[in-house]
């Protein structure tokens, strides 16, 4: 036996903003949540994209022939110092596969550098070593490989061991757990959280009549180890897992009532929203040209299709698109919209919205009759 609950606000989809999205940045939108929810949802998710995400980090170096961090080293300008605090700044990205054979223990790299005179020559001189002459290795891609770790002024040939490990978080070089450290190994911070930046914002969305109600916004900047699409996805599966440990403590299932509120007056209400003519929503005269010529006439027809099907129209651009998203915003609507609850498809809008009518002119001539 289940306990009934009244009925949540619950966004059917996230949209992601196309306009504004790169490689490391994303803006997504979520609506509407329970008045509250904004906050409980986009706090508990900026925590876990900050802090619980894992990345590829260097943990240690190995250079031949120089025994600890603080000495000078021929033939280079950088003193081993400032070489480590540049090997901090290496960017790896790898995503461990369950089909694929790996542990996340940590890894060595190993690469023997050789500058030759002619490489000197044909630098003037200096030769500048980079993350990607170091890390030929296929099992990570080199985010930054353009990463300046030194300069060579001397013919030279050496040795060098990157130890490299997956993560979450910082975590300092003496926490570091190396079982084969050899002598002249230096540990290194690591800095394995790839997420640079998350920025939530809660906003009023309109759901009918009540403006109350919670839009979640997030923008997520990462630093390429992983893409903000991944750090969000990745964060909500975090959450549901551990949350899964509060199913053990039930003391009666719930059950949600998944109806609208006042029943036929809050879905009289949305069809007649659904119902309206495109030319009644006050667009301007391309956007309406540009419907009219697609063959979509009412709102029910134009928020059954997705978003990127309405790029495919002619003559349709991302300022039309970016004009309709707003006006249905107003009226608490988006594309894509999932209309199962009113028996509207995009297949079946046309007529689903011609048979409202002709209800609604039956219950107007039948109150006549009774009148």
């Amino acid at each position: 036996m289940s306990v009934k609950y009244g009925k949540f606000e619950m966004p059917q989809k996230i949209t992601l903003d196309e306009d504004a999205a790169s490689n490391n940045y994303a803006r997504f939108v979520a609506e509407p949540f329970e008045r509250g929810f904004g906050h409980t949802v986009g706090n508990s998710m900026r925590r876990m994209m900050l802090s619980s995400l894992e990345s590829p980090a260097i943990i240690s170096v190995r250079i031949e022939g120089i025994p600890h961090e603080y000495m000078s080293i021929e033939g280079i300008s950088e003193d081993m110092t400032n070489i480590i605090l540049n090997f901090k700044g290496a960017l790896l990205r790898k995503l461990p596969m369950d089909d694929a054979p790996y542990s996340h223990e940590p890894r060595i790299l190993t690469h023997v550098l050789e500058i030759t005179r002619e490489d000197l020559d044909k630098n003037h001189g200096h030769y500048h070593v980079t993350l990607g002459d170091i890390i030929e290795d296929g099992s990570y891609e080199v985010v930054n490989p353009e990463l300046h770790l030194f300069t060579a002024t001397k013919p030279m040939r050496r040795q060098i061991d990157l130890r490299v490990a997956i993560g979450r978080g910082y975590v300092p070089s003496e926490r570091h757990i190396v079982r084969d450290k050899t002598s002249d190994e230096i540990l290194v911070d690591a800095a394995f959280s790839s997420v640079r930046l998350v920025n939530y914002y809660v906003e009023n969305t309109r759901v009918g009549q009540d403006t109350d109600f919670d839009r979640l916004i997030f923008e997520v900047t990462t630093d390429g180890r992983i893409t903000p699409v991944e750090a969000i996805s990745f964060a909500a599966q975090i959450g549901m897992k551990h949350f899964e440990v509060f199913e053990q403590v039930q003391a009666h299932a719930l059950s949600f009532d998944e109806g609208l509120g006042d029943g036929d007056t809050d879905q009289d209400e949305m069809m007649e929203k659904l119902a309206l003519r495109i030319d009644e929503i006050e667009l301007s005269v391309r956007s309406t040209n540009c419907l009219s010529g697609a063959n979509i006439e009412t709102i029910a027809e134009l928020v059954s299709i997705p978003e990127r099907k309405m790029l495919e129209f002619r003559n349709f651009g991302k300022k039309s698109l970016n004009e309709i998203k707003a006006k249905l915003s107003e009226m608490g609507l988006h594309l894509g919209m999932d209309l199962a609850r009113y028996g509207i498809t995009a297949d079946n809008a046309k007529d689903r919205i011609r048979q409202h009518f002709e209800e609604k002119k039956g219950r107007k001539d039948l109150v006549k009759v009774e009148e």
